[in-house]
This record gives C-alpha cells, structure tokens and sequence, in this order.
C-alpha cells in the first residue's frame, strides 16, 4: 500500500504537537488493567486518554481519602480486622465500589478497541509530521535513552515526562506528587529513617497518604519507560518512510563488477535510525551530489512473535521489562505495608520490594520468552544502508562526511556502473 498524504488518511499512526506526541500501539490489556486497579486513571493515561484517566485519577484521591480504603488495605494485609472495621468510612466506600471495578474494565475495552484502531492505521500507512512548531513551543521525534527517562522520573516523578516532551501528563504528575508528598510527610520521614531513626520515621509518615506513593511513583517510571521506547520506534519508523519516498530513486545507476578503472566511485555505509543519518544525507547533497545519486535501504527487522490475546487476536504488545514494573510496584506497595510493623520501617522496605519485584520479574521474562532477548540484540545492528555514486575527486570526503555522522561502517567500490 503506497503512503499516503497526512490531509489524505483517515487515521493517523501518531500526531506531534506543541504539548505532545500521540500515538498508536499495540499494547496488552492485562497490562492496562493491572495499571487501572492499582490506581484507577493510569490505564487510560497509558492509553493516551488524559481526561478520562485524570477524571478516574482525581476520583480515586477523593473518594479513597474520605472513605480510609489505604488504611482498610493496610490493615486487612496486617490481620487487624477489628482496625479494618473501624477506619472504613461505609458510604464512601460503597461509592468507591462501582467507579473502581468500571476503571478496570473500561481500560481493558478501551485497549482492545486501541489496537484495532493501531492495526488499521499501520496498514493505511499515513504520513506523520514529525516536526511541529509554534509561538509557545516546539516538539519533534527524536530518539532518547529510556533509562535516561527512567532515572529522572526516579529522582522526581514527571520529569522523565517532561524529557520525552510529554507535557500534559507531566504538569498533572508533578502538580498531584507535591500534593501527595506533602500530605504523606514523605520527606521528614524519609529523613530520619536515612538517620537510622526508624521508629521516628513510621510515626511521621501519614499511612493514608503514603500508600498512594508506591503506585503513582512506579507508574510515573513506568510510563516514561515505556513512552519513550515507542517514541524511538516511532521515529525509526517515520525516517524509514521518508528515506523511501526520497532516497530510492528509479535512476539510481546499481554498481557492476563487470568493469573497474572508472571515474565513477561508490560508497556504501551503515547507520542506525538517528538524526545524524538525515544531517550525513544532507551534507553530502550540499557538497553537489545530487539526491538521484544517493540510494538509502532502511532494513526491515526481525519480527518478534507474539502470542494472542482473547477472541479479538491481540497480540500481546508486552515488553521486556513490563512484568518487571509490575512485580516491583506490587511488591513495593507490600514492602511499605508491612514496613509499618517491621524495623526498618515502610520506606527502606518499599525500595526493597521494588528491587525484588523487578529482577524476579526480568527473570520470568529472561527465561519464558529467550527469543525475544535475541531479537533485541539483533536489533542493535545496522538499520540502513546507505550508497553514494560520485566522481573521483569527491570519494574521500563523502567518506569523512559519513564517518563524521556516526557511520557504523563505510566501504568504497572503484567500479563502473551498468
């Protein structure tokens, strides 16, 4: 199917704008409602449905607050009974009933719906702007480190948002984990528990407040994660295209092995998917070289298998390190509960939770699914091909152009074309 023009699709794999990027991809729905019923919103906003997750998300603070649902969780995994009756607040928590269980399906519904929608897109192939840019902002597909974004959204929640230019979503984080921070006491206490005062830093911490913590903070991780992998896979995707549409020329003169001693050389390189290739393209066409003599092959990767979910074939989107963040946040949430009665208090337990949560998580997925480990690597190899024809008297600086762009390799043939 031929790509087609923005103005021309009736559905876009993504739209880039000022406060963000959009997109489309295939995503798991045990995944989006596991998000959902640790915190209702977060399934939705990992679906890019930002008012309805930040409805569910303001819900869940109210309604959970007023009816003591932390305290009640607390207490029910300590064994305390009597302490769950006594905190639970009967109307609100007949209120938060219903709103949470819709949460969960509806993210699911939602997801299942998603992907058809990403399927039909992909094959209708539309163009995407990569580049948008106005009198407040600008916003471009680029490609970044996810563990770049992991370790600020690490260090404060919404800044690994705010470096994937996820605008939006980042200001509500930042703005709701100073509230939350601040009515949990979270820094006095993590103070004195990193003073060894550990009893100290139990009786400061607000429980009801602090144990919104370990789902909203992983979540925040979580989402950075993974919106910066598909943002990479985006751009790779878009540049992919446009090289086709403009680097593959039907003039473009092959080079044969039938006859050498010509004036007339080629340079073959390899590069992975980055700015640097389009800025080498570039300079060589200023040096003269016209853009019929410059012949660029994106290489199609590897497809991973994916098994299927539910009558609706899905394929299962989930990532290497999916189960990772889920196993870490659950047991976080555990290690803070159970913290309240253990010395070293929730805090220290909380991050050791995390920590054995996300290696038995990579574990499970190391050894249930090899294969996908192997596509990665393979992934990490050279992702187009690029050939220059020019004369003589340009050869060597084509080839510093190109090994000054990041080049993986470059290679020159002395030979005539056909």
């Amino acid at each position: 199917m031929t790509l087609k023009n923005y103005d021309q699709a009736r559905r876009f794999t993504a739209y880039v704008s000022t406060l963000g990027t959009t997109q489309l991809h295939m995503r798991n729905p045990y995944v989006i409602m596991f998000w959902s019923a640790m915190f209702p919103g977060f399934g939705h906003l990992l679906l890019s449905k930002y008012l309805r997750g930040f409805l569910l998300f303001v819900w869940e603070v109210v309604v959970n607050i007023q009816g003591h649902i932390n305290l009640a969780i607390m207490y029910t995994f300590l064994g305390d009974f009597d302490m769950v009756k006594n905190v639970l607040d009967l109307q609100w928590t007949l209120l938060y009933i219903p709103t949470f269980f819709f949460a969960i399906w509806d993210s699911y519904r939602t997801t299942v719906d998603l992907n058809n929608q990403y399927l039909l897109s992909a094959r209708e192939d539309a163009a995407v702007k990569p580049f948008k840019m106005d009198a407040i902002e600008i916003n471009y597909l680029d490609k970044k480190s996810p563990w770049s974004s992991v370790l600020w959204s690490f260090l404060m929640p919404g800044l690994g948002q705010v470096a994937i230019h996820r605008i939006i979503p980042a200001f509500f984080i930042l703005v709701w984990m100073i509230v939350i921070f601040y009515y949990s006491n979270l820094l006095p206490a993590i103070h004195s528990t990193f003073l060894g005062h550990f009893e100290q830093g139990k009786k400061l911490l607000n429980a009801q407040w602090f144990l919104n913590i370990p789902s909203v903070y992983f979540f925040t991780i979580y989402d950075a994660y993974v919106n910066t992998v598909e943002s990479n896979k985006l751009f790779d995707w878009e540049q992919a295209k446009f090289l086709k549409r403009n680097y593959q020329s039907s003039s473009f003169r092959m080079p044969s092995i039938k006859n050498k001693g010509s004036e007339i050389m080629y340079v073959i390189s390899t590069f992975r998917h980055s700015i640097s290739l389009e800025k080498a393209i570039t300079a060589i066409e200023m040096k003269g070289i016209l853009k019929e003599n410059i012949l660029a092959v994106p290489m199609d990767k590897r497809a991973e298998q994916q098994r299927l979910f539910d009558t609706m074939n899905q394929s299962d989107g989930l990532s290497l390190f999916d189960l990772s963040f889920i196993l870490g946040s659950f047991l976080a949430l555990m290690g803070g509960i159970y913290g309240f009665v253990l010395h070293w208090g929730p805090l220290l337990w909380g991050l050791i939770g995390l920590a054995v949560g996300f290696v038995l998580g990579l574990v499970i997925r190391l050894v249930i699914n090899k294969k996908h480990t192997r596509d990665r690597a393979s992934q990490r190899n050279a992702e187009v091909v690029v050939i220059v024809e020019c004369p003589d008297h340009q050869l060597e600086s084509v080839k510093d152009l190109l090994w000054a762009h990041d080049a993986l390799g470059v290679r020159k043939l002395d030979i005539d074309p056909i």
